[in-house]
């Protein structure tokens, strides 16, 4: 049986220092936004506008995830197909399914 640890897999190639700058930025503002959830709760504030910010930072959560399965169906996927390894498609559709697509 394979521990955590050996089942990391690597992309091929390095990813755009642009997308890198643009997919951290995003994190980061999701990460600000999940702060402000948690002190609105610690504030006792109004359950209404608290899931408001929920549905903000979801969003924010899905357009990361559309962002990384799109690089990945032009780039890795592509490659895979290139190479003859079908079995990408299997994974992109799991992958679809995940994010709810």
């Amino acid at each position: 049986m394979e521990n955590c640890c050996q089942t990391a897999r690597q992309r091929q190639t390095a990813r755009d220092a642009a997308e890198l700058k643009d997919l951290n930025c995003r994190l980061n503002r999701i990460i600000g936004q999940l702060n402000g959830i948690q002190k609105m709760l610690n504030e006792n504030r109004y359950c209404g506008d608290i899931l408001v910010q929920v549905a903000a930072a979801e969003s924010a959560l899905q357009s990361v995830g559309y962002l990384l399965l799109k690089t990945h169906m032009e780039t890795c996927m592509v490659d895979d197909i290139k190479d003859g390894k079908i079995e990408s498609v299997e994974e992109v559709l799991s992958l679809m399914k995940k994010l709810k697509v």
